[in-house]
């Protein structure tokens, strides 16, 4: 048997397995690192997270992503570099990290890298029905796993597509394994660049759980600040917005797109919330001429409604909603008094209640689907229901 065959059926028979986990989100503005340490799978799946770190990216890398990031024109030539480069930064970075906690590749069973999204194209974007749905992760298994020696599982949203699903979101599993409870309705919002959430009914029924992209999270927000205001790439703790006053002619008008009335569940990307969706729209309101701090906080709202206004359509026939929040703009004191007061009677946490850093959630998710693939079964979860396909998700790469 190939040695790295055989690596991967011991570490599928292990007892306790350690699991990096990766993601790098559509703001680019850093690599999430978690390790954690598995024993189980499926609904008896146990973690530990053991140790989580942020490495802010260097303007050089972001430089390079945004050259061919969510464009439907690049340099072909780039976008070939850049596949085995992301990965090899990465690579890096785990190796810097596993330094800092004094820990040896040789503890580490398994990597799960995201990878760094380029272009994310559901069907109800394009509109080519022979294409179907399609979505690219750059940063290559075999060159993460070669470099790191570690056994790497990537590209994770093929399968979900080849499946029958929209690549996205893939939240789904890992909420289901860690956060369902009969005794409690939850939403699990995670606030990306895309904001998504699972909904967690009160019952253990993974087949009844609903999992899907709302629209903007912070994507329109951090780009019109990165373009309009230089050395900053993001509305800090939402100092920006909170001096602007919300101008109802154009939230109207952004809240005017077919993707708001397509059916559950859903996925859309940058790809369409973007800045030129924000001057289409300044354009039709006539607009053009308002301040950056009442831009900013109506595009703040915007993200609100439409969060808050996907909640609402799939959870009215519950009571005593619990949502835990987690991503990038739970940290928005704005945003999250837009959320709250439009949703009276719900609860709000983040997922650190449920001993989760909120800021490691979506990389963690990815170790627990890693761990699915080499340890589970793949069938915990619905048959096709609800963008949910029972599958086993993740390519493999050997290190040598």
């Amino acid at each position: 048997m190939n040695n790295n065959i055989s690596n991967l059926y011991m570490i599928s028979k292990k007892q306790k397995r350690n699991i990096i986990g990766l993601m790098s989100g559509t703001s680019v503005d850093g690599l999430d690192v978690c390790l954690c340490s598995f024993t189980g799978s499926g609904m008896e799946t146990n973690l530990i997270l053991e140790n989580f770190e942020t490495v802010v990216y260097e303007d050089e890398y972001k430089s390079e992503i945004f050259s061919v990031f969510s464009k439907k024109e690049v340099n072909l030539e780039k976008l070939c570099l850049l596949n085995g480069w992301v990965a090899r930064y990465h690579a890096q970075i785990i190796l810097d990290c596993l330094k800092k906690w004094n820990i040896q590749t040789d503890e580490i069973d398994l990597i799960a890298s995201h990878g760094q999204t380029i272009f994310h194209a559901p069907e109800s974007l394009h509109g080519i029905k022979k294409f179907g749905n399609a979505t690219l992760q750059i940063g290559d298994g075999d060159h993460l796993a070669h470099k790191t020696g570690i056994i790497t599982l990537s590209d994770f949203r093929q399968k979900h597509i080849a499946a029958g699903g929209e690549g996205a979101p893939l939240a789904a599993y890992g909420d289901i394994l860690l956060f369902l409870d009969e005794k409690e309705n939850r939403i699990m919002l995670n606030i990306g660049g895309i904001a998504n959430f699972t909904f967690l009914p009160g019952k253990k029924n993974p087949d009844e759980v609903f999992c899907t992209d709302t629209g903007p999270g912070n994507t329109i927000m951090d780009s019109y600040i990165q373009k309009y205001y230089p050395g900053k790439f993001y509305d800090d703790n939402a100092a920006i917005a909170s001096k602007g006053t919300i101008h109802e002619a154009l939230l109207k008008t952004l809240k005017i797109n077919s993707f708001f009335n397509q059916p559950f569940p859903k996925t859309t990307g940058p790809e369409l919330f973007n800045l030129n969706y924000l001057k289409n729209a300044q354009n039709i309101s006539q607009t053009e001429n308002l301040s950056g701090e009442d831009i900013m906080a109506t595009l703040n709202r915007f993200s609100a409604d439409t969060i808050c206004l996907a909640i609402k359509e799939c959870s009215l026939a519950y009571k005593n909603v619990h949502c835990f929040l987690s991503g990038g703009g739970m940290h928005n004191p704005l945003l999250r008094k837009n959320i709250e007061s439009q949703l009276p009677g719900f609860s709000f946490s983040s997922t650190s209640e449920l001993h989760i850093n909120p800021d490691a959630k979506e990389a963690l998710l990815f170790a627990i689907l890693a761990n699915e693939s080499i340890y589970g079964t793949g069938g915990y979860f619905g048959k096709n229901r609800k963008g949910i396909p029972a599958v086993s998700m993740g390519k493999i790469s050997f290190p040598y």
